[in-house]
């Protein structure tokens, strides 16, 4: 099936764009001691930005993750090629989506210099899926499988009835899938295109099935930091969109969120939640990466406004400001370029109480802060589908405390919840997935 929206009629689809979020209702309260208040933000260029990327340099002498007392951190799985996102099926089998950032020309060369590869790995892409079954759940994988191979930067999985979708860059690809398969056969159906094209600054694309099994969600990143390739350049993207299993009834669900990749319905509500990777360039404080219930037809900012209703200054030849006063104030700050990614609700009970139906969140890490910032996983409670405290740290150890050179031993970046209760979280630059699990 080819997607509904005609490409020849791009400049139109814009315009749909642009009504969708000019649609949306007023900015929400938040919760309190957060940073929401838009007196509470820096101004832009406050502090200057700067480029300072990473030296990653392992786990070395057998160190691990720190997580808190009464948890246990082991090496699931190693010897991966940059497994970016883990998926898990009905019957326990574990799904890793190995794909990675693909610079080419002057753009590796620039990234080379500013030691951007040393940090996240640049280069080959494996575009592979790999499979993982842990038969008697102990913690340890019996069997691995190659389960899809030639893919074009694989990211988010999904079963589906007889159905494994897989997001490429590029298109949302179904196969054929049995329960305890493990090879994927075919080229696969295309069921939507997705943008990519030349510049795709964000390239993930992640995708969730509704409880009733009758929508998939796409989230789409931008194309770019702040459009500047230019507004045609961003159609169908900084969007979560939503389809029919079949891809048909493409529709923009929420709009205007620079880089959602993170998905999960809060416990006992039929509420959309996103981790959003925000904009860059304005300082060391700006912009808040956030977590926030998803509006449905909410426009959430991106280009023109960000963390609610602030004009992005870099937008002044195209401003938009019934946009920016259309703009909702995101629920949860995470903190300024953090590279908050992965998103699940805790919704087993091997863990203690406290984190029940609360959220586990990664922090990729910074490389446009004067401090390191993210490089771990937090926590935020919830209560009755809402935040009810303070984002917490879970797992650290990631930075090197005292490093003059903004050394890390990895960086987090997918995680998923296995039927035991216990979590999965895969550190791409080292190839390794991590399982912590709670102390008997």
């Amino acid at each position: 099936m080819k997607s509904t929206i005609p490409l020849i009629f791009s400049s139109v689809y814009l315009l749909v764009n642009l009504s969708v979020w000019a649609g949306t209702d007023k900015p929400r309260n938040t919760l309190p001691g957060t940073r929401t208040v838009n007196d509470s933000l820096p101004a832009p260029y406050e502090t200057k930005s700067v480029k300072n990327f990473s030296k990653v340099i392992g786990w070395a002498d057998g160190k691990v993750p720190i997580a808190p007392k009464g948890f246990t951190v082991t090496k699931f799985a190693d010897g991966l090629q940059h497994p970016r996102w883990i998926y898990v099926g009905g019957n326990g089998d574990i799904f890793v989506a190995e794909s990675n950032t693909i610079l080419k020309g002057l753009l590796k060369l620039g990234a080379k210099i500013s030691r951007k590869i040393k940090t996240q790995h640049i280069g080959e892409s494996a575009n592979r899926i790999t499979m993982f079954r842990d038969a008697d759940k102990n913690g340890v994988p019996e069997e691995r499988y190659i389960l899809k191979e030639n893919l074009n930067q694989p990211f988010g999985m999904l079963i589906m009835k007889n159905h494994f979708y897989v997001a490429n860059t590029d298109a949302l690809l179904q196969f054929d899938y049995q329960s305890g398969d493990v090879k994927l056969n075919g080229h696969g159906t295309s069921v939507v295109k997705l943008p990519a094209g030349k510049h795709n600054r964000h390239w993930t694309r992640n995708i969730i099935a509704n409880k009733k099994g009758d929508k998939i969600y796409i989230a789409v990143g931008s194309g770019s930091n702040v459009a500047e390739e230019g507004l045609n350049n961003e159609i169908r993207r900084a969007d979560i969109l939503e389809i029919n299993p079949d891809g048909t009834g493409e529709r923009i669900y929420a709009a205007g969120l620079r880089n959602p990749v993170g998905m999960d319905w809060a416990p006992g509500t039929n509420t959309l939640w996103t981790a959003v990777n925000e904009r860059d360039e304005l300082g060391n404080e700006l912009v808040p990466d956030y977590l926030t219930g998803v509006k449905e037809g909410g426009f959430y900012g991106w280009p023109f406004a960000y963390y609610g209703q602030n004009p992005d200054p870099r937008m002044k030849k195209n401003p938009k400001p019934e946009l920016v006063s259309k703009t909702i104030v995101p629920d949860l700050s995470l903190g300024a370029h953090t590279a908050s990614l992965g998103l699940v609700f805790y919704n087993k009970k091997a863990f203690p109480s406290k984190y029940h139906n609360g959220a586990f969140i990664t922090q990729h890490g910074s490389w446009n802060r004067k401090e390191l910032s993210g490089y771990k996983v937090v926590f935020v409670p919830f209560k009755n589908g809402r935040p009810a405290g303070k984002m917490e740290d879970f797992l650290t150890g990631f930075k090197v405390d005292g490093s003059k050179d903004s050394e890390v031993r990895g960086r987090p970046v997918g995680l998923a919840v296995l039927g035991d209760g216990s979590i999965l979280v895969s550190d791409d630059v080292n190839n390794i997935i991590w399982r912590i699990s709670a102390d008997k």
